[in-house]
């Protein structure tokens, strides 16, 4: 039994589901974050960035699990390598929010109006990603406890083909917002325009970051 368990181990693709939902929480904290920001409650994003910090350390928590379970498993579907990767990319998901909270820390910026709904689409759109991604990853688990064929796999396939889609739209959004922005130089002091140009890149490399691991979860569908 002793060599069953060091051959094949506990597997990872669990706590792999654990460690997006993880990730995804940070996110869902990116529209509370803005509406604070919006209602000038500086405070409230103090809060929300201290929830961000601890969602990040827990993802950590299980990463580095993954990461020890990872070295005791000699047999897998997929190549650990690429696991480690993907894990890497979810972190750097975890990063990005963390950003946009920190940006909103150290300054308090005041967000134009106008713009509040472009940004409110733009929140939006990276949690449309983002969930796309988490959906994918857990699909991905069912299909490696069966098998990377089939039906089945078209199915995360499709998944991870909408997360590309949706991110286009959302680096769209961002596009159509940093002009919306730069429109109204004549309106806005000049550390304002930096500091809600920052927020908006920040928001984008959400959904960036999102792509990126969906295109890991792709290649191992596809090897």
């Amino acid at each position: 039994m002793s060599l069953i368990t060091d051959l094949f181990g506990k597997s990872p693709f669990g706590p792999l589901v654990q460690h997006s939902k993880k990730v995804h929480e940070c996110v869902e904290l990116v529209k509370p974050l803005m509406d604070a920001l919006f209602r000038e409650d500086y405070e409230e994003i103090h809060r929300l960035q201290d929830r961000i910090a601890k969602l990040e350390y827990e993802a950590d928590c299980i990463k580095h699990d993954i990461r020890e379970q990872l070295t005791k498993r000699y047999f897998l579907p997929v190549d650990k390598v690429d696991l480690e990767r993907f894990l890497r990319r979810q972190d750097r998901i975890a990063d990005c929010v963390q950003d946009v909270a920190v940006i909103l820390l150290i300054r308090n910026t005041r967000i134009h109006p106008s713009l509040h709904p472009q940004f409110h689409q733009l929140v939006e759109q990276v949690f449309q990603v983002t969930g796309l991604l988490l959906n994918a990853a857990v699909e991905f688990q069912n299909l490696a406890e069966v098998s990377f064929a089939g039906a089945e796999a078209r199915v995360v396939l499709g998944l991870l083909k909408g997360i590309g889609e949706e991110e286009w739209k959302a680096d769209r959004l961002a596009r159509s917002l940093s002009q919306a922005l730069y429109r109204r130089e004549g309106e806005l002091d000049p550390l304002t325009i930096i500091f809600t140009e920052k927020i908006i890149i920040a928001l984008g490399s959400i959904a960036n970051e999102a792509e990126n691991a969906s295109d890991l979860l792709r290649n191992m569908l596809v090897q």
